[in-house]
């Protein structure tokens, strides 16, 4: 036996257990190292979306390019040794790198798959994520490409000893470290400021690119927000709201429907003018309100549910620093009948006070297929049930309803439409939208165009047999657009600030009946001339609806009404009416 580990000895850095703790000590890697080896493969390996995105720019190829480019490699692997220095600890330092190696390699993939880009609303959309809206998201090349982007560094690490030092030993090497990543980060820059500067003020979106800087700094971002605004609190709106003068005689009670729909493309809706006929139902109709000139307050459902329920505004919410009641609570606050059906993952905290109900994991053959989604039309199953379970009191004053879409919800578009309504063939049946044709992309989101179109038409069906009882209406709006493929870039979320307007531009159908018309005191015609062409975003929804419905609050702004300027045209038409009247007596 000491002869056979003699032989061994030789070997002993594969056979870390043969060596002494003397040898083991002397053989370990100096934590600077690991940090700087960690660093590197995190910069050159995991941030091909990036140097991607580099090599796209205008004028690469040029000697001037290259050294850009390697200028911001040496910029980004500063980044990742700095971060990493901070606790590079013989304790801390394995679990860290081996963490932000995973954060990488997901990060990786997410933005070479579908094009995203990283920041705190996207890392928000996912932590609210639930897990078949995640479901959707697996496939076969997530395993595979996060495994060949991570597998090397962590067995590596796992394999690699590193040496211990005296705490205030270690203090001095982390500190000498920190300074020299930072050193090395500010020359890279110095070197080719000029291009640096031009470059990242012209492509915003390459900060968001800068992995997995972005993952942390966005991970930061949400974890410092109690600290800037007050979460927990939530603070009360709209606590004066009444019901104004057309309430005082009704002989039948308002009855508005709001479809809250989900990644809409405006583009993609033949009411909008889109070749394809995709909205079949509604482009056959006539008493249809259509703003084709609709625009989003955030890419996500996270970002644009909580904005457009809000009284604040896109740019007001954003910068806010307290939480608010919303829409949902003045109209509950007035004293009308309020209810939210999800057939997603959430109202995002906007129904959290008033009465709500889930429909998306419901149990139906026909609209709930064994191991999917249901359908939409599920949430108008057991409406008139739901409905009634409301106070009777406020039903008798008037009621709005909010059904929340499953919609277009990607990337598993083909889920999202019935078999016998997909006339646009063949459809991507994928999740790794890359593997399917763009064509095919968009053929799968274009089917669930049309099961929207037959939701909204059955949604109309059931507010008309309702007008008997009720003066009703409604109002559909998605609450953000989609990417397709355009650019590589797929789904929703990026930042607002470079988002394409695929993402922002979205659909908005109003349908007034007759009796909502008379007292509302406008007109379908009168309307459909004035948003014709008319820009209106997310920031009208909260106050249109609250005029729409009547309800006085100090909250409302009536210049941010869609309705106001066709009742102010009826306000004048009947005074002239009155005036010449009185001329002629």
């Amino acid at each position: 036996m000491p002869l056979i580990l003699q032989r061994l000895l030789p070997y002993a850095p594969r056979f870390s257990f043969l060596r002494s703790p003397q040898e083991a000590s002397q053989q370990a890697l100096h934590p600077g190292w690991v940090v700087l080896w960690i660093s590197v493969w995190m910069s050159a390996v995991c941030n091909v979306p990036l140097w991607r995105e580099l090599a796209n720019l205008p004028g690469h190829g040029s000697l001037r390019s290259w050294a850009f480019m390697l200028a911001f490699m040496v910029l980004v692997t500063a980044g990742n040794a700095a971060l990493l220095s901070l606790l590079a600890w013989r304790w801390t330092l394995k679990p860290v790198a081996a963490l932000l190696v995973l954060m990488a390699a997901f990060g990786a993939y997410f933005m070479l798959a579908y094009g995203i880009a990283i920041d705190a609303s996207m890392l928000t959309n996912v932590l609210q994520t639930d897990v078949k809206e995640a479901g959707d998201l697996l496939n076969w090349r997530l395993p595979l490409t996060v495994g060949a982007l991570a597998l090397p560094p962590l067995v590596w690490l796992a394999r690699q000893p590193v040496r211990a030092m005296p705490p205030l030993r270690q203090v001095l090497h982390n500190a000498v470290l920190l300074l020299a990543a930072v050193l090395v980060a500010v020359c890279s820059v110095l070197v080719v400021f000029q291009d640096f500067a031009s470059t990242m003020r012209n492509h915003t979106q390459l900060r968001y690119l800068m992995n997995p800087l972005n993952s942390v700094y966005a991970l930061g971002n949400i974890a410092t927000r109690p600290l800037r605004m007050d979460t927990r609190t939530i603070l009360p709106l709209g606590r004066d709201a009444r019901l104004g003068a057309s309430y005082a005689q009704q002989d039948k009670p308002p009855l508005l429907v709001l479809v809250l729909g989900e990644t809409g493309r405006a583009g993609n809706f033949a009411i909008n003018g889109y070749a394809r006929p995709t909205t079949p139902h509604l482009s056959a109709r006539n008493d249809l309100v259509n703003a084709p000139n609709a625009w989003s307050c955030g890419t996500s459902t996270a970002a644009s549910v909580p904005c457009m329920f809000s009284h604040l505004g896109r740019s007001g919410y954003e910068s806010r620093s307290a939480n608010f009641e919303g829409l949902m609570d003045v109209l509950q606050h007035a004293g009308l009948a309020v209810l939210w059906v999800d057939n997603q993952s959430g109202c995002k905290g906007t129904c959290d006070r008033i009465p709500n109900a889930d429909t998306s994991a419901q149990k139906d053959p026909e609209l709930c297929p064994t191991g999917s989604d249901c359908l939409d039309s599920i949430m108008l199953k057991d409406l008139d049930q739901r409905l009634a379970n409301l106070p009777a009191d406020q039903r008798q004053r008037g009621t709005v309803v909010v059904l929340h879409q499953m919609g277009s919800h990607g990337p598993a578009y083909s889920k999202r439409s019935a078999p016998e309504r997909k006339p646009f063939q063949p459809e991507c049946n994928s999740t790794a939208l890359q593997e399917c044709g763009q064509q095919a992309v968009i053929n799968a989101y274009d089917n669930s165009i049309v099961e929207t179109d037959h939701f909204l038409n059955s949604v109309l069906n059931w507010l008309a047999g309702h007008e008997n009882k009720a003066q009703p209406a409604m109002i559909y709006v998605a609450d953000h657009g989609e990417s397709l493929g355009e650019n590589n870039i797929y789904l929703h979320g990026l930042p607002y600030s470079i988002a394409p307007d695929v993402q922002k531009h979205v659909p908005w159908i109003t349908w007034l009946s007759p009796a909502m018309q008379s007292r509302n005191g406008t007109t379908t015609p009168c309307l459909q001339k004035e948003l014709a062409e008319q820009r209106i975003t997310h920031d009208n929804y909260f106050h249109s609806v609250l005029g729409l419905m009547d309800v006085q609050t100090g909250a409302y702004k009536p210049e941010l009404d869609m309705f106001a300027g066709c009742k102010k045209n009826a306000a004048l038409a009947g005074a002239s009416n009155k005036s010449v009247g009185s001329h002629r007596s």
